[in-house]
């Protein structure tokens, strides 16, 4: 139990440092709640080996058809991947023959509608993400540049 809790607190922080560096490489100014969820996100999706094998429109139909919180999770989960990929991953919409701007769209739009369905709290959060989605992006894309440590392993 002590050796995950290390390992987690471990990453949390690596995560932070390479999220404030980047987005301070590129200009963005996330406020605290944005950087905080982009590290909760990356955190969260460090192990996924799933991530690009997903069809996010088909996800993104399958949350439709759901409601309440399981239809909010569901479009949080779709928002979460489609930054990852257009962030860390963007080579992935040439390989599918889609515009560059499919999944963040697609991932704004996922935001946007948490927004709308949500709870006061959840909803300005996920308005403000979805407002923001473009500097979440462009941060990501900075931890990917050339030389940055993220994807060496």
């Amino acid at each position: 139990m002590v050796m995950k809790a290390w390992r987690d607190g471990a990453a949390m922080e690596l995560w932070q440092a390479l999220v404030h560096e980047a987005a301070g490489e590129q200009g963005q100014t996330l406020d605290q709640a944005q950087e905080a969820y982009l590290v909760f996100v990356l955190l969260r999706y460090q192990r996924e080996r799933d991530l690009l094998a997903r069809t996010q429109a088909l996800e993104w139909l399958h949350a439709q058809q759901q409601t309440g919180q399981l239809r909010a999770d569901a479009l949080r989960d779709v928002g979460d991947r489609c930054l990852l990929i257009a962030g860390l991953f963007p080579g992935l919409a040439q390989r599918r023959r889609v515009s560059e701007d499919y999944f963040i769209d697609l991932g704004r739009g996922a935001y946007a509608e948490v927004a709308d369905s949500g709870r006061s709290a959840t909803a300005e959060l996920f308005a403000q993400l979805a407002a923001g989605y473009i500097s979440l992006v462009a941060t990501l894309r900075a931890m990917r540049a050339p030389g940055a440590v993220l994807l060496s392993r």
